[in-house]
């Protein structure tokens, strides 16, 4: 795939497009994921497609796609499957840190240590766990049958995403009528409020401390903290 860079400062002064990564079929309005969509107009599905019967690398050309299309900054939001295929994005085009995905928030990943419960998730191979090259939040439900809590909690410490204990509020998709996920939301502001101070306060990148992005003069990768982001 080819690589492009633009540099974090032909970036500055743009707001990010939000791109919504699904794993599933989110369909109509009941699901959290279509009302963001609906409530924002720089927010826009990447419709993988082939939902029963995923091919990895088809659908992280689509998001690569997608992703260069926006041509500007981006911040992803991945549920279930979506969220290993951002993951596999990242480890083909090895983008530069901040660019051009300047966030990113994964929700509920499948139980990738167990990919026996999700048949689909064998299609895309093991899951890549070298650390990602732009802030993000991983947040999970304990009480989510179709996401191994540990497993999230081991994904984040791989990944470098601040690790998001949304508590029991069972799965986070249409069936629980969870709305507009307020508390998720709130994650997502902060991702897009962090990329907005590092354009103003003239930051090259940002680095996640004390629970939340900050910028960084000296280029180091973000910094877990692992308390709870909400």
């Amino acid at each position: 795939m080819a690589k492009t860079s633009r540099g974090i400062n032909s970036l500055e002064h743009e707001n990010p497009q939000i791109l919504i990564v699904s794993g599933e079929d989110i369909g109509g309005s009941a699901h959290w994921l279509s009302r963001w969509e609906a409530k924002r107009d720089i927010c826009r599905r990447v419709d993988l497609g082939m939902w029963d019967a995923p091919h990895r690398n088809t659908w992280v050309n689509k998001l690569n796609l997608a992703i260069h299309r926006a041509n500007g900054p981006v911040v992803l939001v991945a549920h279930g499957l979506g969220c290993v295929t951002v993951a596999w994005w990242a480890e083909y085009e090895q983008p530069a840190f901040c660019d051009p995905v300047v966030g990113a928030m994964f929700v509920a990943p499948p139980d990738v240590d167990r990919p026996g419960r999700d048949e689909r998730l064998a299609r895309l191979g093991s899951c890549p766990r070298s650390e990602l090259p732009f802030p993000s939040y991983l947040a999970v439900s304990r009480n989510d049958p179709s996401c191994g809590y540990r497993t999230a909690l081991s994904l984040a410490r791989d990944w470098g995403s601040h690790f998001a204990d949304m508590g029991e509020i069972g799965p986070i998709d249409a069936q629980n009528n969870l709305g507009d996920w307020p508390e998720g939301e709130r994650l997502l502001e902060r991702l897009v409020a962090a990329y907005s101070h590092s354009v103003h306060s003239g930051s090259r990148t940002i680095v996640h401390t004390a629970g939340k992005w900050q910028k960084s003069s000296a280029g180091h990768s973000p910094v877990t903290d692992w308390t709870r982001a909400v």
